[in-house]
């Protein structure tokens, strides 16, 4: 997986997650048990993000790609 696919994953699951904690907030009035699956399922998936931070940070940076010349650039 490269690095760009790795950000967007990360902040999918860290936003995604806490808009399932906040979703849960607001069903713990209606139903205790949906309530709470919500709930761990954000927790779960923020911190998935979170430790994916810090796999991403500790990854080295891609090699350069070499550039290829271009038929019209002059030497």
């Amino acid at each position: 997986m490269d690095n760009g696919a790795l950000e967007k994953l990360i902040w999918v699951l860290i936003y995604g997650g806490l808009l399932s904690l906040c979703l849960a907030l607001f069903l713990g009035r209606e139903g205790a048990a949906i309530a709470w699956a919500f709930g761990l399922a954000g927790v779960a998936a923020a911190l998935a993000g979170a430790v994916l931070v810090v796999v991403r940070a500790r990854r080295s940076p891609p090699a350069p790609t070499p550039r290829r010349p271009n038929p019209g650039d002059r030497p």
